[in-house]
């Protein structure tokens, strides 16, 4: 039996791809629920387009998740190139709340499309870690931050964000919590206090 082999999408195929996950990312934020026909209509494709790229709801929750998730990851490198280590933690923090907070019908269409958690933790797990290890590394070898902080130690000092209730006022909220972090990262770090 043949392997089959991942090809690369014809540019139309692609194009038909990236506007059915940009108009999924916002009818999903907007509603979870969001019926997979009005997305298909809204981005221009017919139905067995729609289906060819996405063969059920929770392939196109997955690949939305996956590609908000793989952008939320990216900035980190993207502010370490012009940034300070410590600018560019806390400015991803941030990013990261903005995603959190902005999502909250991507959150629900996840939660309905998805039986298994193991799944979006699978999703997310690697492209996080990724690059909380990246900001952490930058920092500790700048010492702006105590030594031996792991992705996991970072996550779970920022679970907050995840108690905090989007339909209000988020942003000072987050913004404090997220300051107490970095207080909380910076002290014994080699670099002494700021």
């Amino acid at each position: 039996m043949r392997e089959k082999r991942e090809t690369p999408l014809r540019s139309d195929a692609q194009r038909n791809r990236e506007r059915i996950l940009a108009v999924a990312l916002e009818e999903l934020t907007r509603s979870g629920d969001a019926p997979l026909s009005a997305i298909a209509k809204k981005a221009g494709v017919g139905q067995g387009t729609f289906y060819r790229h996405f063969p059920s709801r929770e392939a196109l929750v997955l690949e939305v998740y996956r590609n908000e998730v793989r952008q939320v990851a990216d900035a980190a490198a993207r502010l370490l190139e012009t940034r300070t280590p410590e600018c560019a933690l806390r400015e991803w923090m941030d990013h990261l709340a903005r995603y959190a907070m902005t999502k909250v019908g991507l959150a629900d269409a996840m939660r309905v499309a998805t039986t298994s958690h193991g799944t979006l933790i699978s999703v997310a797990h690697g492209p996080l870690t990724s690059a909380i290890t990246l900001l952490l590394d930058a920092n500790e070898e700048a010492g702006t931050i105590r030594s031996g902080v792991t992705p996991d130690d970072f996550l779970l000092a920022i679970a907050g964000l995840w108690q905090i209730d989007p339909h209000q006022e988020w942003q000072p909220r987050a913004g404090r919590l997220l300051d107490l972090v970095m207080d909380g990262l910076r002290a014994g770090a080699p670099g002494g206090e700021r």
